[in-house]
């Protein structure tokens, strides 16, 4: 059978005589992922038809065309494919690009596959095994020779041989050696025979160009060692060697601006520069030692979160053509990765100097260092996002906040430090107490404290500040503006409001404590007249906007709300005797220096009464005599009523009552002097004093009026006819 000893010519030009221990494709790791997407168990599946068989490898790859004919798998075969609308169509147009970089590619990659699909078998399985994945029944015995002669590769020697062709389209040759090292002596693989050739030319290349930089660099010829320095890179991309002898040929002096401004921040380094430089783009790279103290180089973005706290870096930005360095690199000034606190701010209080700031991630400590008047005296409190230090001087202070680290050697490193400076300004002493107490309608205020600076009492319009708390001076409301009396304060009638004591001296200024005061509303328009039973209506004008008033009498007190009082007015019970009644605005703030106006009174006297009567004249034998008016003044037991109102009688023909006093003719006029001396006056009515029948009514009148009251008998029996 054709090929059973795998290993020798099989007779067509360039075929292959070894065993490809390598696909040798650098998109092999794309054309993985485009097979397993596909569900497929090998790369040659794709160039069958769906369900065929038949596939030949050995002499070449060949698929079935026709009834017994086969079709070479080339480039135009997988351009077909690629243009047909099927899934497996992405997957023919990467072969293709393979094929066209290398006419064994596609050959290679199969028989790979194939080996390792088979040596994944038991022995006596792998003949059914190359039949199932679809070879050719002539090939079948000649790919399981294969598969047992190629040296079993595990997932490291593996790994190494799918990611060899990759490395060397990327000229990491340092990365091709070590990944050569990695697969199995003593194969006759005709690609990794040549690969190995010219890996050992081109090093060769390297060795000059480094050996010549070096000479260069003795004679400090920086020019040329950069050139030999950058051609050695660009056949071995992967060489640290020129790598750092080309960043040492370019970084900048001490002194000069650096083409690579690397900016370390608080957990990152920020790198800028001008990237008009090239086409293809940049390499960032960052050198340092890691903790052994060898030289490392990793790849970095340009914002670098991967810090190596405590460790010296370089950064270096490599313009490309076609993914190889292509120029001399723009090198960064040495930079110690300490970052420094962020967002330092100082603000100073009495005898204080407080801080706040941005901790960086990675430092293990933060110190703070102060200068100034007297350092050496004071507190120094450390948080984590700050520090107080108490008990300082007035005058200027200057501070510096160091962050410590480790080096990634485990030695202790410090970065430069952040300094500021603050000045500590004299402050007030604070007002410890505030009283307030009434003096009629004003109010005297005392306090204790503010042994330096001047205290004022102010009114805050929003919340008030809590005792001991900084504020500027600018920032104060206006004082209370109050009246001032013998050096007590006269406030408004009807505030009610929160008083609040400040130490100020200069620009700063300290919170005191407060007090509430209310000043209660005057009650004017006070009136009181008697009602029957005892009761008494009050008015009077409500004060403003006050919603309680209180009332009091001989007998009792009363809370009235102004609801009540406009909806129904205000009757209290006061009996018949005199009585005097008082209103004052009630107070509202619990606990408040109330300053109470003079109460609004009015005395009532005692429940006084004026009744008056007809006598008629009695029969006497030449007629009846004229009728008399008689009038009582009563007054309670043991009451005074003062002054009495004067009695006036008048008379109007006809049976209606007269409406006033001036509504008839004026019959009876008694003083009210008469009545108290007298109690009861007796008055004959004059002769005819209008036409028969008129009608009487008694009126009270004069300025007493109001606090008698007037008893009127029945309107029918003061019908004179």
């Amino acid at each position: 059978m054709k090929g059973r000893n795998f290993g020798h010519h099989l007779g067509l030009p360039r075929a292959l005589s070894g065993l490809p221990l390598s696909p040798l494709v650098a998109s092999y790791g794309e054309l993985l992922s485009a097979q397993h997407a596909l569900g497929l168990r090998h790369l040659g599946e794709v160039l069958l038809p769906p369900g065929a068989g038949g596939l030949s490898v050995l002499d070449g790859v060949y698929v079935p065309s026709g009834g017994r004919g086969r079709r070479r798998v080339d480039v135009a075969f997988l351009e077909d494919l690629a243009r047909a609308a099927t899934p497996t169509a992405k997957l023919a147009r990467l072969l293709a690009e393979a094929q066209r970089h290398d006419p064994q590619a596609v050959r290679r990659v199969v028989l790979y596959q194939l080996i390792g699909l088979l040596q994944d078998r038991p022995v006596k399985e792998r003949p059914d095994a190359a039949a199932q994945l679809g070879v050719h029944a002539d090939e079948v015995g000649g790919l399981v020779a294969a598969a047992r002669l190629r040296p079993l590769l595990d997932k490291r020697e593996r790994q190494a041989a799918e990611s060899l062709a990759g490395a060397w389209e990327q000229h990491r040759l340092h990365r091709v050696r070590t990944l050569l090292e990695r697969l199995p002596n003593g194969t006759d693989d005709p690609a990794l025979r040549s690969l190995r050739t010219e890996l050992d030319l081109r090093f060769a290349v390297v060795d000059g160009a480094l050996l010549a930089a070096r000479r260069a660099e003795r004679e400090r010829d920086t020019e040329t060692a950069g050139a030999e320095y950058l051609r050695a890179l660009r056949e071995v991309a992967d060489d640290r060697r020129a790598l750092r002898g080309l960043v040492r040929a370019h970084r900048p002096r001490t002194g000069e601006p650096a083409a690579l401004d690397a900016e370390l921040g608080l957990d990152h380094v920020r790198l800028t520069w001008d990237e008009s430089g090239t086409d293809g783009g940049w390499r960032l790279l960052c050198l340092y030692r890691d903790e052994r103290g060898t030289p490392t180089v990793r790849a970095v973005a340009a914002r670098d979160e991967a810090l190596a706290l405590g460790s010296a870096v370089r950064y270096a930005a490599l313009p490309l053509r076609e993914g190889l360095v292509d120029g001399p690199p723009l090198v960064s000034h040495r930079l110690l990765v300490t970052p420094e606190v962020e967002a330092l701010s100082l603000t100073d209080g009495p005898e204080r100097i407080e801080g706040t700031w941005k901790r960086p991630p990675g430092a293990t400590d933060v110190t703070v260092e102060r200068t100034g008047p007297d350092a050496g005296d004071g507190q120094l409190i450390l948080r984590a996002e700050g520090f107080t230090a108490t008990g300082i001087p007035p005058g200027r202070h200057s501070v510096r906040v160091v962050c410590h680290y480790r080096s990634p050697g485990g030695q202790p490193v410090t970065s430069a430090g952040v300094r500021a400076t603050r000045t500590v300004h004299p402050w007030p002493s604070p007002v410890r107490a505030l009283t307030a107490r009434p003096e009629g309608d004003a109010v005297r205020f005392a306090w204790t404290g503010v042994e330096k600076g001047e205290m004022r009492l102010v009114e805050w319009p929003g919340e008030v500040p809590s005792p001991g708390a900084e504020l500027h001076t600018r920032d104060l409301p206006t004082g209370l503006g109050w009246p001032e009396r013998d050096g007590a304060l006269c406030p408004p009638p009807g505030l009610r409001v929160r008083v609040a004591a400040v130490a100020v001296l200069g620009e700063r200024a300290l919170a005191g404590p407060t007090v509430d005061v209310e000043v209660l509303r005057p009650v004017t328009g006070l009136t009181a007249r008697r009602l029957p039973g005892g009761e008494a209506e009050v008015s009077l004008d409500w004060p403003g906007d006050t919603p309680h008033l209180r009332v009091s009498w001989d007998a009792g007190e009363r809370s009235v709300t102004a609801h009540a009082y406009r909806r129904g007015g205000l009757r209290l019970p006061v009996g018949p005797g005199a009585v005097r009644v008082r209103v004052t605005a009630a107070p509202q703030v619990p606990g408040a220096t109330v300053v109470v106006p003079d109460a609004a009174e009015v005395l009532l006297p005692p429940d006084a009464a004026i009744g008056y009567q007809l006598v008629r004249a009695p029969r006497r034998l030449l007629g009846r005599g004229r009728p008399l008016l008689r009038v009582t003044l009563s007054v309670p037991a043991g009451g005074d009523p003062g002054d009495a109102p004067e009695f006036v009688c008048v008379a109007r023909s006809g049976t209606l009552r007269p409406r006033s006093a001036a509504d008839g003719t004026t019959l009876v006029r008694i003083p009210g002097t008469d009545l108290l001396r007298l109690g009861t006056v007796e008055q004959e009515l004059p002769a005819a004093p209008c036409p028969a029948p008129y009608t009487l009514r008694g009126f009270l009148l004069g300025e007493h009026a109001a606090s008698v009251r007037l008893e009127e008998p029945s309107p029918a029996t003061l019908v004179v006819r």
